[in-house]
C-alpha cells in the first residue's frame, strides 16, 4: 500500500482535530449545566424581574426546585398544565398521559418559577438546564397561565426572567417545544423574539410540534472573560 498523500493527511489531521474541538465544546458546556444545577439560589440572578407591576396586576414571582416546592403549588401546577393542555395533547400524535406528565414535571431536575398576586396562584414556568444536542441551555417545559393573567403581559416577563436566568448561568439559549396547531402560543413565543432552532426537526418527519429558541447572544469570549456571568 502506498503512503498516504499530503492532501489526506491534512485531512485526517483536520477531522481529529475538529473531534477534539467538539468534545471540549461538549465538555465545557455540561460544566456549566452542571454549575448552574449546584446553585442554591437563582433569585439573586434577576431580582429586578421578580416583581411584575402592570395592567392593573402586582405580581411577586419566587423560583423554587422542585425538591422544595410546596406540595399543593405542585398540584396546582399539574392541575394548570392539564386544564390547559389536555385538549391540545389529545388532537396530536402525542395524546394525553396525566401520569407521564407527573412524572416529567417532577424529575428532581426540574426548576419552578411561580407567580402570584398576594394568595392567588396565577402563571408558573417549568424549566431545566441541561446539555440538548451538545448545546448549554435553559429548556423551558411550560409557560401556563390561568385565565385571569393573561394578555397582561405576564407570560412575557416570565421568559425575560428565564432569559436571564440563561445568560447569568452561561446558557447559549432558551430553548422549548410548541405544538404548531396551538397558534396563538406559537405568535406570542415569536412576538417575544423566539424563532426556529436548528434542532427543529423537520414538517415531514414530526409536523405536530416544532422547536423554538432565544439565544443569549453570549460568545465563548464572553463566557469565559465575564465573571459577570459566572453562575457558579
Amino acid at each position: 500500500m502506498g503512503k498516504k498523500t499530503a492532501t489526506a493527511v491534512n485531512k485526517n489531521k483536520e477531522k481529529r482535530q475538529a473531534r477534539k474541538l467538539e468534545q471540549r465544546r461538549i465538555a465545557d458546556g455540561m460544566t456549566h449545566v452542571t454549575n448552574a444545577n449546584k446553585l442554591e439560589e437563582l433569585a439573586t440572578l434577576c431580582k429586578e424581574l421578580l416583581v411584575y407591576q402592570s395592567n392593573n396586576l402586582e405580581v411577586d414571582m419566587y423560583i423554587q426546585r422542585v425538591t422544595e416546592l410546596d406540595k399543593n403549588v405542585l398540584q396546582w401546577a399539574i392541575d394548570l398544565t392539564e386544564r390547559n393542555m389536555k385538549n391540545l395533547y389529545e388532537t396530536c400524535a402525542w395524546g394525553w398521559n396525566r401520569d407521564r406528565k407527573v412524572e416529567e414535571m417532577t424529575e428532581d431536575s426540574a426548576w419552578y418559577l411561580i407567580a402570584k398576586e398576594k394568595d392567588s396562584l396565577l402563571a408558573f414556568s417549568h424549566f431545566r438546564f441541561d446539555l440538548d444536542f451538545g448545546d448549554p441551555v435553559l429548556y423551558c417545559y411550560e409557560v401556563q397561565v390561568e385565565a385571569d393573567g393573561r394578555r397582561r403581559g405576564l407570560g412575557q416577563r416570565m421568559l425575560r426572567v428565564l432569559e436571564k436566568l440563561a445568560a447569568a448561568t452561561r446558557m447559549r439559549s432558551v430553548r422549548l417545544t410548541a405544538l404548531t396547531h396551538n397558534p396563538s402560543a406559537s405568535a406570542f413565543f415569536r412576538a417575544c423574539g423566539y424563532s426556529l432552532d436548528d434542532t427543529s426537526p423537520p414538517k415531514e418527519e414530526a409536523n405536530h410540534y416544532e422547536i423554538l429558541s432565544k439565544s443569549t447572544c453570549l460568545t465563548d469570549t464572553d463566557l469565559d472573560k465575564n465573571p459577570e456571568l459566572d453562575g457558579a
